[in-house]
């Protein structure tokens, strides 16, 4: 029996679709059927490579009646009212991470989706990577005893990647903790296998030319007397994929050689403006826009994705998550489980959606898991303004 095709219609084809594209064009499960955008050289883009319908708006989008399901990759403000739009339409959601930028607004899209009776899942985020979800499963098989400890860490150059305006401010969703807590807060509470019950933190606001937070750093209590500690840091200096063989986020072999590269250019740009513009450039339809399939021949094989050095320290072991194997420390030896290469990049989240909608099996990232790591991320920047705990 042929498999049966997911209709999705895309809700902004900016940097984020832009890395789930390789991810849509190798799954046999999906079908790009449409999109909206308001910039036009992106609908035109998409309707090229897909011959497919294009849209200036969501409202618009939510009306096709080809469309299954909305991919809400818009910008994180806007995730909340186009959850909304979705959901009112009978439109199954696969939301970006942040899901949203408040509790309130979680709830808001939680209920949407309920009322309509169709399915949220919020991903791309990094505790979809099969490392993590491996490393969960031989935690969960209890030989290894009860988690104790998790460290996790993560230095890069994001801040000083080019980006828009409201990207340099918090308060527009910007900054280390929204985009990249997020992903380091849901590795951490998958591993610990707990409800997270108490936090303090801190935030790193050293460049005034970029006055968002750059880095933070918080410990974790979970229900289970678990805790973790979690460090990132945006700056741009110490590059932490020195310490995961020099493979980055992506699944990418990278280079040393590449030191201060972002930095570097964006010295070379007179205003926010022209850094607003470059990155457009650089985005799906942009004039330096690479589709993927030229980026496919001349990368070598990509291993698993990954969010930096995480150690799990469990009463009988420490387990190392690592792009191509789990290293386990046991009390006698030292054993490394390799994992198989992914033949298509993030294909553990069009599991986990054809899995809700076509098999009816629970998923794990739901509206209520999100909302649980937005809760720490605004809990991490509450903490480090008042200097105290947050019991969450």
């Amino acid at each position: 029996m042929e498999q049966r095709r997911l209709r999705i219609g895309v809700a902004g084809l900016g940097r984020a679709f832009s890395l789930m594209l390789p991810t849509f064009l190798r799954d046999p499960r999906i079908e790009l059927v449409a999109a909206c955008d308001p910039r036009e050289e992106a609908r035109r883009q998409f309707a090229a490579d897909f011959t497919a319908r294009t849209y200036a708006d969501i409202p618009e989008l939510a009306n096709d009646p080809d469309v299954e399901v909305i991919y809400v990759a818009s910008p994180h403000q806007f995730h909340a009212r186009h959850t909304e739009i979705a959901a009112a339409k009978g439109k199954h959601v696969l939301v970006e991470k942040p899901m949203a930028l408040a509790a309130a607004d979680c709830d808001r899209m939680i209920a949407a989706c309920r009322a309509a009776n169709v399915h949220l899942i919020v991903g791309h985020c990094h505790s979809f990577d099969t490392p993590y979800l491996r490393t969960r499963e031989l935690i969960g098989a209890g030989s290894f005893g009860a988690v104790k400890m998790i460290q996790a860490l993560n230095y890069t150059d994001y801040l000083y990647r080019p980006r828009r305006p409201e990207e340099l401010m918090t308060a527009e969703g910007g900054g280390a903790v929204f985009s990249q807590a997020a992903h380091q807060v849901d590795i951490v509470r998958l591993l610990a296998g707990s409800r997270a019950v108490r936090l303090r933190a801190s935030v790193g606001r050293w460049d005034p030319s970029r006055p968002t937070e750059g880095a933070y750093s918080a410990l974790l209590w979970f229900e289970n007397g678990a805790y973790a500690s979690l460090s990132y840091n945006g700056y741009g200096h110490f590059n932490s994929d020195e310490w995961s063989g020099w493979i980055g986020e992506m699944g990418e072999r990278t280079s040393p050689d590449s030191y201060g590269s972002a930095r570097r250019r964006l010295a070379t740009l007179g205003s926010s403006h022209d850094e607003a513009k470059l990155k457009a450039a650089g985005t799906y339809g942009g004039a330096a826009y690479k589709p993927p399939a030229a980026a496919a021949q001349e990368e070598p094989t990509r291993l698993h994705q990954h969010f930096g050095p995480v150690i799990v320290s469990c009463e009988r072991a420490d387990l190392r998550p690592l792009p191509d194997s789990i290293v386990v420390y046991g009390d006698e030896r030292r054993e490394t489980l390799p994992l198989d290469a992914p033949a298509v990049p993030r294909a553990e989240v069009i599991e986990e959606l054809y899995g809700a909608l076509v098999d009816g099996r629970a998923p794990l990232h739901d509206g209520e898991w999100a909302k649980g790591t937005l809760e720490i991320c605004v809990a991490i920047l509450k903490s480090s303004e008042t200097g105290d705990d947050v019991l969450l």
